[in-house]
């Protein structure tokens, strides 16, 4: 498992895209966070939580399927492809109705329909396409390409939010229109420019054999989401837009944070995919120090730069920038849990991964409900998020490495 200089060239590409997301991202970030009111951000990062769980719902997750042929066997890409496409097709209706069902619950007092739809339409339409692309390039090692994908892609909703400042009208109906477009307009450059040229071509053979993984995976996929997402869900519901608001900036900015785990991540998955082995538990334990100092760091370095400057990163953001001391260890915790969901992805142990996740989501879900119950009206609820999210991890940690272990013994007879 040591790096070799080619591993750590491609870590130092995959690292280099996430540190220029980061910047255009922040910038991004910044632009509508303190452009909108805290209501209504509180409103947008909720509606394009949900598009992004719903994302996952798109092609019945035959994108992990789609991601193991770009990395093992790039020649059936076209044949996997085009699957892809027609299940993406069949995939919609059960997405509108679910996105309908969630404006009911959540949104219809809140939100017109229209710019939900939209939201939800850019999100799942066109970001994920933009995602599915930039992961067929990884799987074929191409990862400047994805790197570069995924800036391009970050820099058009930047200029989207600088175009809604400068024309002054700032309403979440219109900056819902200029996201939309953006993320178009991002899809349409995936599409385009950064697609493989490739022959698609149905197979129809190929595909049964490989639903059960997909389903399984996608599955996975979207409980993790819900896992990551639900918390937003639950503050706007239980106590409010402004809350909500100030929820999301928190964990945008921790969000932020997280990109370098994330890039280590990947090409972690990589690695045990194509060795077929994970290395020593203690390695991968030892991984996880490492990316609790990153992740901390990250939080610790926007507190250092915000004392001394505390209306730095804008009005509406430095409202919120008193949460990120009582939430330290947030990041840490929930980067570890997305860590834990990968090695199981890369071991194929989607059964496990699903159960595990679901496990996590339902202690999740109790727990910020019984802190928004209790605190949501006063400010004591941040701190409680630090044992929220440390219970979570320390089931993950107990679920993953108990598993890993006893598949470790079984292979060793």
């Amino acid at each position: 498992m040591l790096p070799d200089r080619a591993t750590i060239s491609a870590y130092l590409t995959i690292l280099s895209g996430s540190a220029g997301r980061l910047v255009i991202s922040l910038v991004y970030f910044l632009i509508v966070a303190n452009t909108l009111t805290l209501g209504e951000f509180g409103l947008f990062a909720t509606a394009s939580s949900t598009g992004l769980i719903l994302s996952r719902v798109l092609a019945f997750g035959f994108i992990s399927p789609l991601y193991r042929v770009a990395t093992v066997k790039p020649r059936l890409l076209g044949a996997y492809l085009a699957g892809f496409g027609g299940l993406g097709l069949l995939s919609l209706p059960l997405i509108g109705a679910a996105a309908a069902i969630v404006y009911v619950l959540l949104f219809s007092d809140r939100l017109a329909p229209l710019p939900f739809a939209v939201i939800i339409a850019a999100e799942v339409l066109c970001w994920r396409l933009v995602e599915v692309v930039a992961i067929v390039n990884n799987g074929l090692r191409r990862f400047r390409q994805a790197a570069l994908l995924v800036i391009i892609g970050s820099a058009l909703r930047t200029l989207a939010a600088l175009l809604f400042v400068a024309f002054g009208h700032a309403s979440l109906p219109i900056w819902a229109f200029a996201y939309g477009a953006a993320t178009l307009a991002s899809a349409l450059v995936a599409l385009i420019f950064f697609l493989p040229a490739t022959r698609w071509r149905f197979v129809h053979s190929l595909y049964p054999r490989r639903m059960a993984d997909a389903v399984f995976a996608g599955a996975a996929d979207i409980v993790f989401y819900v896992q990551s997402e639900l918390d937003k869900l639950l503050v706007l519901g239980l106590a409010g837009e402004r809350t909500a608001g100030l929820y999301a900036i928190a964990l945008r900015v921790i969000d932020l944070t997280a990109m370098p785990v994330r890039s280590f991540n990947q090409m972690l998955v990589q690695k045990i995919m194509k060795d077929r082995g994970l290395g020593g538990l203690k390695r991968l334990a030892g991984f996880e120090g490492g990316i609790a100092l990153i992740s901390v760091a990250g939080l610790v370095a926007v507190i250092i730069a915000l004392k001394p400057f505390p209306g730095l990163l804008g009005r509406n953001v430095s409202e919120a920038a008193y949460l990120f001391a009582p939430m330290l260890l947030v990041p840490a915790f929930r980067n570890l849990v997305e860590y834990h969901a990968e090695l199981l992805y890369a071991r194929e142990r989607t059964g496990s991964r699903i159960a595990l996740l679901c496990l996590l989501t339902a202690l999740k879900a109790a727990l910020i409900s019984a802190v928004m119950t209790r605190f949501g009206a006063s400010d004591a609820w941040a701190g409680w998020m630090n044992l929220v999210f440390g219970l979570v991890y320390l089931v993950s940690a107990v679920f993953t490495y108990g598993l890993l272990a006893r598949a470790r013994r079984v292979a060793s007879g």
